[in-house]
């Protein structure tokens, strides 16, 4: 065809994402808000928003967000946190190569947070409310267990505590302490694998729901991966 086609767009990420890292902070200004995210202008240090990145609505705040236009405008100045930088060929280098057919997903993007920029409230609170010494709740609920003095499970822990023993690996599920939090993030009940480090063959999980925290300690032969796909299970089946 005889044609030359120029991207102005595609030189100055190629110029600019290289000095861009996962972990890296960026002072940004809000370009859009839309209601699955913003879109962030990264100002380098040359004082230029030479790129653009996403914060997902999940990714703006700890808090339970109705409309995140509440939190977010545009013209904001806001500190952002790089989670995931995605680096492909530009699609009109692609379609030159034999063979290769892009896809719509094969697009060059940065992924944004600004949540990660504060401690998970949660994790900031756990061990206000229960200290490390367990002092304010000391006693352990265990399925097994009889003890009137047990700690009881949040609404729908129970099921999950059943089902989570039918896996292949997992020997024993008990609450080991709880506390609460001074506000409330959902009330609906929250269930993830802590990232504190295990000791020996035991994990702790955390749930969450309303005010109220317990801390579940999972004896398993599983390793991090194993268990996350154990809950991913679990979670299908319970209702």
């Amino acid at each position: 065809m005889k044609k030359l086609v120029f991207s102005e767009k595609d030189a100055v990420w190629n110029k600019y994402s290289s000095r861009v890292n996962v972990e890296d902070i960026f002072v940004g200004r809000v370009a859009s808000v839309e209601d699955y995210g913003a879109f962030i202008h990264l100002r380098f240090p040359d004082g230029l928003y030479h790129l653009t990145g996403l914060v997902h609505v999940s990714e703006v705040s700890w808090d339970l967000i109705q409309d995140i236009r509440d939190i977010l405008n545009e013209g904001d100045e806001v500190r952002v946190k790089v989670i995931k930088i995605d680096r492909f060929l530009p699609v009109s280098f692609l379609t030159r190569i034999p063979g290769l057919c892009p896809t719509s997903q094969e697009k060059s993007r940065i992924t944004l947070s600004i949540k990660q920029l504060e401690e998970d409230p949660l994790l900031e609170t756990l061990e206000k409310v229960i200290p490390q010494d367990g002092s304010v709740i000391s006693d352990s609920s265990s399925m097994s267990s009889s003890n009137s003095n047990t700690i009881e499970p949040l609404p729908g822990l129970g099921a999950i505590f059943e089902e989570l023993l039918q896996e292949d690996g997992i020997d024993d599920v008990r609450i080991t302490r709880q506390g609460f939090e001074k506000r409330v993030v959902s009330q609906d009940l929250q269930l993830w694998l802590s990232n504190a480090p295990p000791s020996g063959k035991k994990f702790t999980l955390l749930a969450r729901a309303g005010r109220q925290v317990q801390e579940i300690q999972l004896s398993t032969f599983l390793d991090q991966e194993g268990i996350k796909k154990a809950l991913q299970r679990v979670l299908e089946r319970v209702p």
